[in-house]
């Protein structure tokens, strides 16, 4: 796709959100159901059902998917696509690009071993791996727009509000 193509068919959309915000506003859900027989939880993806269990380092066998994995993978993905759809609408020559996120876990704290140690992510990091002969400038701004547009970057760094809830 080029910047006219990805143009059109943004076009109609951004119109309709100017013209009323609320048409903006939608809500993604996601679905999951717990094992009876083990611990894991099958979570509906649109596509396939991914099973997801116990990190290796938590008691797990390894053969499910890790949450804490998926959650990268749901990074790397977003901000693949975020990246792309930027450096389309910056007519920004790239040749081939790789993304890559990780992050430090301490499981201390997943196992209540410690009270000290956090649960969940330390640190992640995100790198992207360009194939492209544009300045150092365009590079700067391709990745400052895709950081500032990535959803799951952007969700992460600011922290949502958060609820949980038990219904019967």
């Amino acid at each position: 796709m080029d910047v006219a193509g990805l143009k059109a068919m943004q076009a109609p959309l951004k119109d309709a959100y100017r013209e009323d915000a609320s048409r903006a506003l939608i809500t993604l859900r996601a679905k999951g159901s717990i094992d009876d027989k083990s611990i894991s939880c099958k979570v509906e993806t649109g596509r396939a059902l991914a099973v997801a269990g116990l990190h290796p380092a938590t008691g797990g066998t390894g053969l499910e998917l890790c949450s804490g994995d998926m959650l990268l993978e749901a990074l790397v993905a977003c901000a693949g696509v975020t990246l792309k759809a930027v450096a389309t609408a910056l007519e920004f020559r790239l040749g081939s690009a790789e993304v890559e996120a990780e992050g430090d876990l301490d499981f201390r704290g997943t196992l209540g071993v410690a009270k000290d140690a956090p649960v969940g992510f330390r640190s992640i990091r995100l790198v992207f791996h360009l194939d492209t002969d544009e300045t150092q400038e365009r590079v700067d701004t391709l990745l400052k727009l895709t950081e500032r547009y990535c959803v799951v970057f952007q969700t992460l760094a600011s922290r949502p509000e958060l609820s949980v809830a038990a219904r019967r």
